[in-house]
């Protein structure tokens, strides 16, 4: 659980402010939910013997002995808000951000508390919906800069009957060359061997060369919704690749799946992942409702701007003028003046000197902070009702490009205003 400092935080606020311009003009609301849930509500909707429910979640019994639990992903918190608040009556375009926690094995890219934005359209059971959110995605990696460095994969993953029919066919298939999976598979073979088609062992994916295809099991709706889907992408100029054996690791998806992933960031390559899931809402209580969302994760999306260059020149924030006081009259001077300053100018960033020190060691502090301004309070200025206005970078202020004048107090505002018209 990592510490997002200063200087990586810009990144992070780019992020975020790109994201919610996005989904805004799309007409997706923000929806903030609680960090704990009822554990049963992961149980009922990840699956009870998936890896995030056995091994990896944050799970506690309270004062009242009821079992709850830290988020370990979004969707399932989203639609029992929606089903709760009585969001359902009509199609909702929600949106949320905020951290999740798995209990994992730390690495680049994987952390136990980690970030999210998650994206969840409730009510349309059109393949058009599926197909907006994919465009979605594609929009927001031009926007960032990253849309060579991510491909999207997409499969179908059909109905409930559908991979139940091709769970027992891959069952079979690999329990007669069980001896030759590697230890997770094996493990896997008996709760959720779908889940072993995303192995990374390549002994195992060998195996899986000839192992069935999902795809020879899929019902027709299916068939054709996935078919639909391709068009549309297509037509819509968003390249592509089919990915037979990409599944999801939660239990609660139908029909399409997909994920954009990259070879920029090693072995944690997904960056953001999601597809339909039509029998959530009921399966959590409400009435049938059709469903589609996804999640991107928000560190790997950080860790690729950083690698790909797209991050650009955000910087850690820092002071456009630094206020420096010696003397206790002066200090009242100084303190009255730069909040009338930060009424008139409020895009100006002011950091006021309250440490106490020379003028010299407070001058030295206003340089490292990197303003390009230093206001000067001492004895003469308290009696002369004036301030000193120091440059203390080429091409700040007009006329002095550097050096220092004094300015009448009420001649402040006017004197800082021209000095950052630029």
């Amino acid at each position: 659980m990592n510490d997002i400092l200063p200087d990586e935080t810009p990144h992070w606020r780019r992020l975020e402010q790109v994201v919610c311009r996005l989904l805004n003009s799309y007409g997706y609301g923000e929806i903030r939910l609680p960090l704990v849930e009822h554990t049963e509500l992961f149980k009922r909707s990840i699956g009870e013997v998936t890896d995030i429910v056995e091994k990896e979640m944050y799970s506690f019994d309270d004062r009242n002995g009821e079992s709850l639990t830290l988020r370990p992903e979004g969707t399932a918190g989203c639609v029992r808000a929606a089903i709760q608040q009585g969001l359902l009556t009509v199609p909702q375009r929600l949106w949320y951000a905020g951290p999740m926690f798995r209990y994992e094995r730390p690495q680049k890219g994987r952390q136990r508390q980690f970030h999210q934005i998650g994206v969840e359209a409730l009510g349309v059971a059109s393949v058009e919906m599926d197909a907006e959110l994919i465009l979605l995605c594609a929009r927001l990696w031009r926007r960032l800069g990253l849309a060579g460095s991510v491909e999207l994969q997409i499969n179908s993953i059909g109905s409930s009957a559908a991979r139940r029919a091709y769970r027992a066919a891959l069952v079979e298939y690999l329990s007669a060359h069980r001896a030759a999976l590697d230890e997770d598979s094996q493990r896997r073979l008996d709760s959720n061997p779908l889940r072993i088609l995303d192995s990374k062992n390549p002994d195992t994916q060998a195996l899986l060369d000839a192992a069935p295809v999902l795809a020879d099991y899929l019902d027709a709706e299916a068939r054709d919704d996935f078919d639909r889907l391709r068009e549309l992408l297509t037509a819509a100029g968003v390249a592509f690749v089919v990915n037979p054996r990409l599944v999801r690791g939660l239990d609660y998806y139908n029909k399409t799946v997909f994920e954009f992933v990259t070879e920029r960031l090693g072995a944690q390559g997904t960056v953001c992942a999601g597809g339909r899931y039509d029998n959530l809402v009921e399966q959590l209580g409400g009435k049938s409702t059709p469903a589609v969302g996804f999640a991107m994760g928000m560190e790997r999306l950080v860790l690729l701007m950083l690698e790909t260059g797209a991050a650009g020149d955000a910087a850690p924030a820092q002071a456009d003028v630094y206020a420096v006081a010696v003397g206790e009259d002066a200090h009242r001077e100084a303190l009255v003046a730069v909040e009338a300053v930060r009424d008139s100018l409020p895009g100006l960033a002011i950091v006021q000197h309250t440490g106490g020190g020379s003028f010299k060691s407070q001058l030295k502090r206003a340089d490292k902070s990197g303003a390009s301004v230093a206001l000067i309070w001492g004895e003469d200025e308290v009696r002369a009702q004036s301030v000193t206005v120091k440059f203390l970078r080429d091409g700040a202020g007009q006329g002095d490009k550097t050096g220092q004048r004094s300015v009448p107090r009420d001649q402040l505002e006017a004197t800082l205003r021209a000095a950052f018209a630029d």
